[in-house]
């Protein structure tokens, strides 16, 4: 059998709270410490322990990551799925089904490989205790595998001991099962012809590390001076927010015990987002994370945020909507939502990292952007990227100082002997503002939330709502300037343009490669922002044909782009993903190929 060197997908199959998200950890670690391309998918139940659980493993030797559709080996550890997940291997492919389970013969493939393997027998004698008996199963399907991928026993234990402490005797526990299962193999599986090997590309993961996106902003807004979190836990953002309180104690807590930081836990959405929103009018760097339920929750403040221009930031890690919807599945469903937050005339400033690094990046752009355009600014991560395994490079530490905005100390307004809130006086739309405390007798100021004049005096005249309304405009067109520019990837020759977002990424490479190893060249831009600017433009109206990707079922980004630039509708086709998995790069190709061929 032809082998397959650092080029295959694991898919284990669980109940939720077996424990086997600690053993996949160890796999996946284990793999990038040895230097290979590696990304770990957790599909987990939104509903109570006890529900199935998937975990896949991808390693590929080019870097793609991204989910497949098939795996080759499917690790079957729960009778309660086991004869459906029979369905998630390609022809070929391989079983290693736990003895306990009991398939009829009409259940199991022909053209897979089954393997029976006593897992609870092969750990009995590495505890006493039947409660860890229970978990360490999981740990005995680790052995076995490391045995066939020939993963060193050395590079196993580094990460047993970081994950389960090196001294501990938990952690010895969980090697002596990685080993019985190895030594079963070693004895039962010696004549299997398994094509698989993970072979080490020592330093090729210099420099980088395994990291999930909600860790990654958690650490970003630290790094950029957020000092206030208000929310309300919600599925995909809790750990965020979690995260954030990690760092914060570590890096906000002075010698004496002083915690130079607010943590609040709201009693709904609504609560939450009006707290960070008093307390960007404070003068504090603050914001709120939650998903699409949340979201919607938070209209009414979006809009006070918005016209009476005070910083903010929501982080938004999108879910399956609409409603409760599909908690623990990925979309990115929210932006339309995002972009109009709020009844009447709003628009907002909407950031889209596609990584793990631009979560970090994005995060204390975030808060420069809220300051500077005095407006609230929405972070639009998802559950892919938030809650599983990327390999990223380090983060690098932020040299650039914070953007505070136009913001006037009581010099400066002395110097300028007049003081007007809401006045335009260098015509980009964004005035200047003063925080509170600040020692001078015109440095006060109303903040309106109601119809207002220049000087934030309550005001009902037409043609002081016009001309504000008129203002926050043109505010909104500097942001087009001010915001992350789009990254683009040209090949001279190609008409075929390619526009996507967020966690696309990882299928939109694999896809792109794909599809010139058929013959169809094309250029990629891959936003990270709304308003978006003219590099956008230039690229729809320098190809034939434009397609865009997007994982919901309404052509979101697409009807934000034909609204910015009608003439260019009959060049747009969408490409559209929303079944709740991450998107892979067999749907984006396949949408592509039967759009051209169609075409000659």
């Amino acid at each position: 059998m032809q082998k397959h060197i650092n080029d295959f997908v694991i898919s284990v199959a669980t109940a939720n709270g077996s424990g086997s998200q600690s053993s996949n950890n160890v796999l996946v670690r284990t793999l990038f410490r040895m230097g290979l391309p590696v990304g770990g998918k957790n599909l987990f139940p939104s509903n109570i322990q006890g529900l199935p659980t998937w975990f896949t493993i991808r390693v590929n030797p080019n870097g793609f990551t991204a989910r497949k559709r098939l795996a080759d080996v499917v690790v079957a550890m729960n009778s309660a799925t086991a004869a459906n997940d029979m369905n998630l291997l390609r022809s070929g492919g391989f079983v290693f089904l736990n003895s306990e389970i009991k398939l009829a013969p009409n259940q199991l493939r022909s053209d897979v490989k089954t393997l029976s393997i006593p897992f609870k027998e092969i750990i009995a004698k590495c505890s006493n205790s039947v409660k860890l008996r229970k978990l360490l199963v999981n740990m005995a399907y680790v052995g076995v595998l490391a045995h066939l991928l020939e993963i060193p026993q050395s590079h196993l234990d580094e990460v047993v001991d970081h994950q389960f402490g090196q001294k501990g005797s938990l952690a010895e526990t969980n090697r002596q099962a990685i080993a019985a299962g190895r030594e079963w193999a070693a004895t039962h599986l010696k004549d299997l012809d398994f094509p698989f090997r993970a072979i080490a590309q020592p330093h090729q993961n210099d420099g980088k590390i395994l990291i999930d996106g909600n860790t990654s902003a958690a650490m970003g807004l630290v790094f950029g001076g957020c000092t206030v979190a208000a929310w309300y836990p919600i599925t995909p953002s809790s750990s965020l927010v979690e995260s954030f309180v990690d760092f914060a104690e570590q890096y906000r807590t002075d010698e004496s015990g002083r915690k130079n930081f607010a943590v609040i836990q709201a009693e709904d959405e609504l609560a939450s987002i009006s707290m960070v929103v008093g307390a960007g009018w404070a003068g504090a760097r603050a914001f709120t994370a939650t998903s699409g339920p949340g979201l919607s929750l938070m209209a009414e403040a979006a809009g006070l945020s918005y016209y009476a221009e005070i910083p903010a930031v929501i982080w938004d890690v999108q879910r399956v909507g609409p409603s409760t919807g599909l908690p623990t599945r990925t979309m990115q469903g929210d932006l339309l939502s995002a972009y109009y937050l709020s009844h009447g005339d709003t628009k907002h400033v909407v950031l889209l990292p596609g990584s793990p690094q631009e979560c970090f990046e994005f995060a204390q752009i975030a808060f420069d952007l809220a300051e500077h355009l005095q407006t609230l600014v929405i972070v639009l991560s998802d559950l892919d990227i938030g809650m599983n395994l990327h390999i990223s490079k380090k983060f690098a530490y932020p040299t650039q100082p914070m953007n505070r905005g136009k913001v006037l100390s009581s010099e400066a307004i002395t110097k300028l002997g007049s003081f007007q809130r809401y006045k335009d006086v260098d015509g980009d739309g964004i005035t200047y503002r003063t925080l509170t405390g600040t020692r001078h007798p015109l440095a006060a100021y109303f903040t309106r939330g109601t119809g207002h004049n220049t000087a934030g005096l309550y005001s009902e005249k037409p043609e002081d709502y016009r001309d504000n309304m008129l203002r926050l405009a043109r505010k909104f067109e500097t942001a087009r300037s001010l915001v992350p520019e789009p990254i683009a990837e040209i090949v001279d020759e190609a008409k075929i343009g390619i526009i996507y977002y967020g966690s696309t990424e990882e299928a939109l490479k694999e896809a792109r490669y794909e599809l010139k190893q058929l013959g169809f060249s094309s250029n990629t831009l891959r936003l990270r922002a709304l308003p978006v600017g003219r590099a956008t433009q230039d690229f729809i109206s320098r190809h034939e044909r434009i397609y865009i990707i997007e994982q919901n079922r309404d052509a979101q980004l697409m009807t934000i782009l034909r609204g910015e630039w009608p003439q260019f509708c009959q060049k747009i086709t969408p490409i559209l993903h929303f079944d709740g998995l991450p998107i892979d790069a067999e749907t984006i190709c396949s949408h592509i190929l039967q759009s051209e061929r169609a075409r000659v």
